[in-house]
């Protein structure tokens, strides 16, 4: 659990501000189309902070940030892989390869990106989609 729940100059001063700005966007992305709870903790390993999408117990994803670095965070079950693979194409190069290097666990497969800009979001939103639909219009 987290002492201080970062606030905006926190979140600059670690990610600085270009990257903050693909974070922000990231979470109104996804805060657009998700009515979920958000969590905030200490991250895991060299990560500073999780700060995690969840409704019902389940994940949607996850965000991780330390410095100058954001984690974007998604863990597909077999019955997602399976729709992800269906999909494929309809994916850009850099995303597939990402998931064809993620490492699958007994409890799925964890797709981990390192976002620098908005170039994948339309992709992260599909990946968003495959786990859940979104549940605002």
């Amino acid at each position: 659990m987290l002492d201080k729940i970062p606030n905006d100059k926190d979140m600059t001063a670690l990610l600085g501000q270009p990257l903050y700005n693909v974070w922000t966007e990231l979470c109104e992305l996804i805060d657009e189309k998700y009515d979920v709870d958000r969590l905030w903790n200490k991250g895991y390993r060299e990560w500073i902070y999780e700060y995690k999408y969840r409704r019902g117990g389940k994940t949607l994803c996850t965000l991780y940030a330390k410095e100058n670095c954001i984690g974007f965070m998604v863990i597909f079950g077999k019955d997602e892989r399976a729709k992800f693979e269906a999909g494929r194409k309809n994916y850009s190069e850099d995303v597939q390869k990402i998931y064809n290097e993620a490492t699958t666990y007994h409890d799925g497969k964890w797709i981990m990106f390192n976002p620098v800009d908005a170039s994948m979001f339309n992709d992260f939103n599909q990946l968003l989609g495959i786990k859940r639909r979104p549940n605002k219009k």
